[in-house]
């Protein structure tokens, strides 16, 4: 699954003490390298396994890519001691389920189940964590099934061709212009020994991060880590994720992409932004709220507002940014214009928006009203283990840490309108910027 969206010497503990903090969280690392955060939920007798690599499709082997959605794949087909398919197998027949998914940035693998059957889920995952097997038959078959999963969600929809090509333009240099499902022709060449060495590399307790969530205690998830996890070894070789960088954009980048089976034309723009970083998320906070400011709300955020009712040339427009990532990300902007408005006029009626918002500031009321609904989404957040799981185990897998996590909710709080203006005047500039048309390929007369 993609996601836009499966741990080490001995059983001692790193000396450092447990943190507890909010969200009845205690943290825990095993001496072989392994995170392990433990949320207590106790409402329900349920628990959520997570385990997070840090290695995405970011990651890749220059001429690989799509190797780690495709080991995301393999992990299922088996070890050992569990046959190929039989993972999910049961899983399901302990009353539970399961699943993973693939970012730029991490690999996660998830369950679900009764938390009476934590126990078997460690050993399961901790089984396929270092005793993957990989039946060439297995690995052919399942090659396939990745190049159609690229044929239903990517080459058989002109939107996502379109956002692909766009962040392939976005970013020249740095690997998050790849696509997480990888390129057909790279795709098509995925060997079994591709898959073995990233696999090697990458998977491994000190690149891992264990997430448990729900009616259990930090005594009993130590002692079934260190039972299940604690005995694999570390991967020395594992290292700094030192990326290549991206070069300034110097200019505004325009793609076009007619297709025939378009039904809405649209444009897109994404402008480079930058992500949460540890200690210092103040950007990234602004920038989430002047997402939600400009377009999140179908009926009262700016460009809804101005190109929708009153000038009512687009039937949709949005904003989106999401900062959890370890490198420079993008703030995304969407119109779909109405029938009788072209492109070029939504894309300028869009921009004239933008720059009266600069100009004038937040609506106060609306501003509040955002403040209001981001207090009230992390009070609800809390009462589901899943999202409590993800918001940690994506957050540490991205580079931030613990505390970060438990400050993000006082640092949205504490943006100004000020701040949320400078953050719309440092990024919303078209020289760092894409700008897409999808348009609708009209046959040849």
């Amino acid at each position: 699954m993609l996601r836009f969206p499966a741990l080490a010497f001995t059983t001692l503990l790193i000396a450092a003490p447990p943190l507890h903090a909010a969200d009845d969280l205690t943290s825990f690392t095993l001496d072989n390298g392994l995170k392990v955060v433990v949320i207590e939920d106790h409402r329900a007798p349920v628990v959520v396994q997570m385990v997070w690599y840090r290695v995405g499709a970011a990651d890749e082997p220059e001429g690989k890519s799509g190797i780690a959605h495709f080991l995301e794949h393999l992990m299922f087909k088996g070890t050992d001691e569990v046959g190929p398919g039989e993972f999910s197998a049961i899983v399901e027949a302990q009353g539970g389920s399961d699943n993973a998914f693939t970012s730029w940035d991490y690999t996660a693998y998830f369950q679900r189940v009764a938390a009476d059957r934590l126990d078997l889920m460690m050993k399961l995952e901790a089984d396929r964590m270092t005793d993957l097997q990989m039946a060439e038959n297995e690995v052919l078959t399942e090659r396939d099934v990745i190049l159609e999963e690229r044929n239903q969600r990517t080459d058989s929809n002109p939107g996502a061709l379109l956002g692909e090509q766009m962040r392939a333009a976005q970013f020249l240099n740095h690997p998050y212009g790849l696509p997480i499902i990888g390129w057909r022709h790279e795709m098509e060449g995925l060997t079994k020994q591709d898959a073995l060495d990233f696999y090697r590399l990458h998977y491994a307790p000190n690149n891992a991060i264990l997430v448990v969530a729900g009616d259990v205690t930090p005594d009993q998830v130590r002692t079934l880590a260190e039972k299940y996890y604690g005995p694999i070894p570390a991967v020395p070789e594992i290292g700094p994720r030192n990326r290549v960088s991206e070069p300034p954009q110097l200019a505004e980048r325009r793609i076009k992409l007619a297709d025939p089976r378009v039904s809405e034309p649209y444009v897109s723009r994404s402008y480079i932004a930058p992500e949460r970083d540890p200690g210092d998320q103040e950007k990234a906070a602004a920038l989430a709220i002047l997402a939600e400011l400009l377009g999140g709300s179908g009926t009262t955020s700016v460009l809804a507002r101005a190109l929708q009712f009153d000038q009512q040339k687009a039937v949709y427009a949005s904003a989106f940014y999401d900062g959890t990532s370890l490198d420079d990300t993008t703030f995304n902007l969407v119109v779909v214009p109405t029938p009788d408005t072209t492109l070029e006029e939504a894309e300028a009626a869009m921009d004239a928006a933008i720059a009266d918002f600069i100009a004038k500031g937040p609506d106060p009321e609306a501003f509040a009203r955002i403040k209001t609904q981001i207090r009230a989404a992390d009070i609800y957040a809390r009462d589901d283990s899943d999202s409590r799981a993800r918001r940690y185990g994506e957050a540490l897998a991205t580079g931030l840490t613990i505390e970060d996590v438990q400050a993000w909710p006082d640092i949205l709080d504490a943006v100004t309108p000020e701040d949320v203006v400078q953050a719309a005047k440092d990024v919303l500039d078209r020289r760092h910027a894409v700008t897409g048309y999808l348009l609708r390929e009209e046959p040849a007369q």
